[in-house]
């Protein structure tokens, strides 16, 4: 378990290389609302690595520019067991069931507008904190989550496929999933002692630290 907590992100830049592969050799045979939302969990997978890996650095981002810790910004509020169950015990099933699932119209439309919604956490709320025009997470948002979001949502609707229902369920379980997935997790497992701390190489990525002091928020 320990070896998953430390490298989950970079195993699952191995999931979008498989995926990209059987979407490739395989794709022209799957249900084409399937493979729409197949592509939403691969921006998915690119958005946590380039949060986590390269360049990384959300960690600090979200501890020290977000929360605003200062001595214990290594493990609070955001730690490795955190953030292992936020998006991949509870991110990949909500990805995946819709992906299962995809005449339940509702659950697909919530599962791109959780991505599409992103948009106010890493393209304005995070960049307002740190005063700059990028953070770790928004070039899959920008480039991924909300043109697949767009074209499904486009799909949907020109194919007669989503009614006013549907968006209603969307929305609402978006907010609902978003509490549950992020909110919930990160603040119950919030521990200023946690016994799973980022390591000085992950919280050192972007460097956030040096970042921040050079805008005077540090």
């Amino acid at each position: 378990m320990k070896f998953y907590r430390d490298n989950w992100y970079y195993i699952g830049g191995v999931y979008f290389v498989a995926l990209a592969f059987k979407m490739g050799l395989c794709g022209s045979g799957i249900n084409h609302i399937q493979v729409i939302l197949i592509y939403s969990f691969m921006a998915l997978l690119v958005h946590q690595f380039e949060e986590y890996a390269l360049p990384g650095g959300f960690p600090a981002v979200f501890n020290m520019a977000v929360s605003k810790e200062k001595e214990n910004l290594e493990r609070y509020p955001l730690n490795k067991n955190s953030s292992l169950i936020v998006n991949v015990i509870f991110g990949y099933p909500f990805y995946i069931i819709a992906i299962i699932l995809p005449d339940v119209i509702w659950l697909g439309l919530a599962q791109v507008f959780f991505g599409m919604a992103q948009i106010v956490v890493h393209g304005v709320i995070f960049n307002v904190k740190m005063k700059r025009l990028y953070n770790p997470g928004l070039a899959a948002v920008v480039f991924l989550h909300i043109p697949i979001g767009i074209y499904y949502i486009w799909y949907v609707v020109v194919n007669g496929l989503a009614g006013s229902w549907d968006f209603i369920g969307g929305v609402v379980l978006t907010v609902i999933m978003a509490a549950l997935i992020i909110g919930a997790p990160v603040k119950l497992l919030s521990n200023k002692q946690s016994p799973y701390p980022w390591s000085k190489n992950e919280m050192e990525r972007f460097n956030v630290a040096d970042k921040l002091k050079n805008k005077g928020l540090l």
